[in-house]
């Protein structure tokens, strides 16, 4: 059995159980801050929102699994821009470098915010405007535990500002990663969003929206193809969903939870074209989004996602696009500049 250092399991354990205490708690609480879901990479959010297995030197990959992050990153940053839908605006900044040969660490933030809403009173008389807001600072270490084995963690504070209530939480992600660079083949399991909050908005308590994850890609053969399957909500089986009748008369809707609706439903795909290390493409497929929106007038993009992104020596692009809804389209652009690349 392969045992942890010392001064790397008792920090794990330590967040771990810390977590769990606060996740069971929240059991009875109602789910929130669903931002925490959104990825601040181009390539993840190209690959159907999610990339846990997704192997690559970028530092904005360790908000999908801190078991992403490595000493490869060297010293780098990465800067997102997602115009959300609808008027809202989500950015991301994160900084990473290696600790040693084995070892790794990052600091980041990230900001959402929901665009200008009108305040109505209780009675319904609209008043003044105000801007929902969440911002996320967080922090991850990973280290090497075999040559194929990774682990790592992030610690996340959360504050969040709607109007004149805000609320704080704390919350940890758990990560695992196997890589087998000769077969390349990828497999990575993490716990997210495992915390609780610590000031609540007002007497209600909210849930942050806990996930267990498993991922796995792999290269197709000689090809500069990969195939990505990650399964996400996997600590509830059920995952119904409305959706209209052939014969549907106005707004008449039915419940669907079969079997196979609700298997794919915690499946994405992703499929990525990767001929060198400087470019790719990618293409994803989340099928949960495109049954979310059966019940609303969806487009055929809905659930679906494509991007591309070019490395020029120490500088990356990297974009994205997803429509999930007619008329509401997401765009996220990635920079990152790698300072060892640089300087050599």
């Amino acid at each position: 059995m392969m045992h942890l250092p010392q001064h790397i399991f008792r920090p794990l354990a330590l967040a771990a159980g810390l977590a769990s205490a606060m996740a069971l708690h929240a059991e009875a609480g109602s789910t929130s801050y669903d931002f925490l879901n959104i990825p601040t990479s181009a390539r993840a959010y190209a690959m159907g929102g999610t990339g846990i297995a997704v192997v690559s030197d970028d530092v904005a990959l360790s908000d999908q699994n801190p078991a992403l992050l490595g000493p490869e990153i060297e010293r780098q940053i990465s800067l997102g821009y997602m115009h959300y839908m609808g008027s809202g605006n989500f950015a991301g900044v994160r900084f990473g470098m290696g600790a040693g040969e084995n070892s790794a660490w990052a600091a980041g933030l990230r900001y959402l915010n929901y665009g200008s809403l009108t305040q109505y009173d209780p009675s319904g008389v609209a008043g003044g405007t105000f801007t929902p807001t969440d911002i996320c600072v967080e922090g991850s270490y990973s280290r090497d535990i075999t040559d194929r084995w990774r682990g790592g963690v992030n610690l996340n504070f959360i504050y969040s500002h709607y109007d004149v209530y805000t609320a704080l939480a704390l919350s940890v992600d758990l990560g695992v990663n196997y890589y087998d660079e000769e077969h390349d083949l990828s497999f990575s399991v993490v716990l997210r969003n495992a915390g609780g909050q610590i000031k609540r908005f007002q007497e209600a308590y909210n849930r942050l929206p806990f996930d267990v994850q498993l991922g796995y890609m792999q290269g197709l053969g000689d090809t500069p193809f990969s195939l990505a399957i990650t399964a996400r909500n996997l600590t509830r089986w059920r995952l119904p969903y409305y959706t209209h009748p052939k014969d549907a008369q106005g707004d008449e809707t039915i419940l669907k939870s079969t079997f196979f609706s609700n298997f794919f439903r915690h499946l994405t795909f992703g499929v990525q074209y990767q001929p060198t290390d400087k470019f790719w493409i990618a293409l994803g497929y989340d099928n949960k989004t495109a049954t979310d929106m059966s019940v609303y007038h969806r487009s055929f993009l809905s659930g679906f996602s494509v991007g591309a992104g070019l490395k020029v020596r120490g500088f990356g692009v990297g974009v994205a696009f997803a429509q999930p809804h007619s008329k509401a389209s997401t765009l996220m652009l990635n920079l990152n500049c790698n300072f060892w690349e640089l300087m050599h």
